[in-house]
């Protein structure tokens, strides 16, 4: 007997057998199964596989970055992998390819997919070590590329706004790590999850030691108020996000203000409106926070407008994908 759990569904649902095999159960052809770029390769997803001993699955020692592909473009993809290259080199770790080779590995696994629209998530670990923590042992670090695509959020809320708590977890001081760093060990922000989910809430908002807005769990945060923008600087403990840039930009060609400034809860229970970027969340609205509404309680009119904006700009700002014919 033939287990349906051995192969890959395909988008067939009409029942029809074929030797008394579903056909929707019938494995892919492999020209249409996800590939997956590793160390210059591309595998079938099945196939790849990374060593126990990659120091990145150990010890979570490695950077990645999270990219957007809009209508066959690859957003902001220059700005993303040169952070991504100016993160491993603040952790000592030396990307075993230059980054244009990079670019290039990135747009190939993207149309390997045959992905018009999608997530990239780009991975470089600290490479195959041994099980001690001295990554001095780890020879070559290791390249993954992996497209494919990202729900964040429900899509209703991106309608109607999102419901956010402050963690108590705190975010680490910059003496610790800097927030510029995009590592691997993401369990700071992971536990901050938990608790925004455990209280029924999509998001959190993560503080410093010293008590201010550094970000939320995997977005940044602007809030509105009496026609201004504000958001927390980077010194503040967040990350210097490729959308936050973007959507600062955009509140400039828009005719809005847009200052950096420390800010405390009571910004964001006085706001008028609030709103997260990041490149998964992409533009969201927020209207509570610790079950106080936000403004009204309703997406404003500023985010509505900041919104429609982005959503235009990634229509053609990006880096070009040349698909197979």
């Amino acid at each position: 007997m033939v287990e349906a759990a051995c192969f890959t569904p395909r988008p067939v649902h009409d029942g029809r057998l074929i030797s008394g095999i579903p056909l929707k159960w019938l494995p892919l052809p492999r020209s249409l199964r996800m590939k997956i770029h590793i160390n210059g390769q591309l595998l079938d997803k099945e196939d790849a596989k990374i060593s126990v001993f990659d120091h990145g699955l150990l010890y979570g020692d490695g950077v990645f970055e999270g990219i957007r592909i809009y209508h066959g473009r690859i957003f902001r993809l220059t700005a993303h992998l040169k952070r991504l290259y100016e993160s491993a080199r603040s952790i000592c770790m030396e990307i075993p390819i230059p980054i244009e080779e990079m670019e290039k590995a990135t747009l190939d696994t993207v149309a390997a997919n045959n992905l018009q629209d999608g997530y990239i998530r780009l991975v470089i670990t600290r490479g195959v070590g041994s099980l001690g923590l001295n990554p001095f042992q780890c020879p070559r670090p290791s390249v993954i590329i992996i497209a494919s695509t990202i729900s964040l959020y429900p899509a209703e809320r991106y309608e109607k706004g999102l419901n956010l708590i402050t963690c108590a977890t705190r975010r680490p001081t910059p003496a610790a790590l800097s927030p510029q760093v995009k590592s691997l060990n993401y369990l700071n922000n992971v536990m901050a999850k938990i608790e925004a989910i455990q209280a029924g809430c999509e998001e959190g908002i993560m503080l410093n030691e010293q008590g201010y807005v550094a970000e939320c769990t995997g977005d940044n945060v602007f809030v509105a108020k009496n026609g201004k923008v504000y958001t927390p600087p980077i010194s503040a403990g967040g990350l210097d996000g490729i959308t936050r840039q973007a959507v600062i930009e955009i509140l400039g060609q828009l005719g809005f203000s847009c200052e950096e400034k420390m800010m405390t809860r009571h910004d964001l229970f006085t706001a008028d409106e609030c709103f997260l970027t990041g490149t998964a969340a992409e533009v969201i609205p927020a209207v509570q926070l610790d079950r106080r509404l936000i403004g009204d309680g309703k997406p404003g009119p500023i985010t509505a407008q900041v919104v429609a904006a982005f959503r235009e700009l990634v229509k053609h700002d990006g880096t070009p994908v040349t698909y197979a014919s």
